[in-house]
């Protein structure tokens, strides 16, 4: 194997279209992030493709159908074949969402339904001893850490009790796993709570500041989509400078971090997603520069 040599903390989101240009150009990333669920088969075109990334860069797998905050407990032919990519894979992260999808079937279809899509979960005690039990079912199963991430939620839980932020400050202190921050998560969430772009900045850059130190394991960077009434997170567009004033606060709180540039939809050349990744090796960079006050 042989990785490519990079000073750079930063990766992207590594989809079909740049399948080709990436392997021919070898741009020096940190990592590439492929969706776990999509290298489940255990040959195939899909898995070559991986397999020969895997030669160049560290990979990342970021799931989305694990389904952490199900109260019917976890599909375990899933983590089976999670943990069977993962042995093979050897990522440098994996990662999943601090959501649910899976459901109990009614008695007329009995067995599980899966709803195909990320629903938030409830920030309660109940909601974060369920998360704990199946954070820690999957490291028990992958042998490793992993990472949990923030959701962009269009609708909550009428009986939360804690705050988002505690709630993954306890998770984390509980489970051992780590915080994949969203930030342009905490931005689009701020944004449909009726808060103009400004106002949104400064609520994601509070969300930050509650977060306990030493949990934030990548951060993750996207574009989002402003429709009527709504904001979308699509990861169709460059990331918005209120979702780089809060990366920027998080790097100065957390120090330099794996970051990632998601693009999903509307997907452009890939020298496009690079000029993204390297906005965000400013950052650090410029962050890192910052002379931090002696203690008193």
């Amino acid at each position: 194997m042989k990785l490519q040599e990079t000073s750079s903390s930063v990766g992207i989101g590594w989809r079909q279209p740049h399948y080709e240009s990436l392997m021919s150009q070898r741009p020096p990333l940190r990592f590439l992030e492929l969706h776990s669920e999509n290298f489940f088969a255990s040959g195939g075109a899909a898995m070559a493709v991986l397999m020969g990334a895997r030669e160049h860069y560290p990979i990342s797998l970021h799931g989305v159908g694990l389904s952490l905050g199900s109260a019917c407990g976890l599909d375990v032919a899933h983590l089976d074949q999670l943990a069977a990519l993962v042995a093979r894979v050897e990522p440098l992260r994996v990662s999943e969402h601090a959501s649910f999808a899976r459901v109990s079937a009614s008695q007329m279809w009995p067995g599980f339904v899966h709803g195909s899509d990320l629903l938030p979960i409830a920030f309660t005690d109940a909601s974060l001893n369920l998360m704990c039990r199946h954070v820690q079912q999957v490291q028990e199963r992958l042998q490793r850490q992993i990472l949990v991430e923030n959701l962009s939620a269009y609708l909550a839980w009428g009986n939360d009790t804690l705050a988002e932020p505690e709630f993954f400050n306890q998770l984390c202190q509980r489970s051992g796993c780590g915080l994949l921050l969203d930030v342009n998560n905490l931005v689009v969430n701020a944004r449909n709570a009726g808060l103009d772009k400004a106002a949104a900045a400064d609520a994601a850059c509070a969300w930050v500041d509650a977060l306990c130190p030493g949990l934030v394991g990548e951060i993750h960077l996207a574009g989002h989509a402003e429709l009527p009434g709504i904001v979308i997170d699509d990861h169709g567009s460059r990331v918005s400078p209120e979702v780089w004033r809060v990366y920027r606060r998080a790097i100065s709180r957390f120090g330099p971090q794996l970051s990632l540039v998601e693009w999903d939809n509307d997907v452009p050349e890939l020298a496009v997603l690079l000029d993204e990744a390297a906005q965000a090796e400013r950052i650090m960079a410029e962050c890192a520069l910052v002379v931090q006050p002696e203690p008193s």
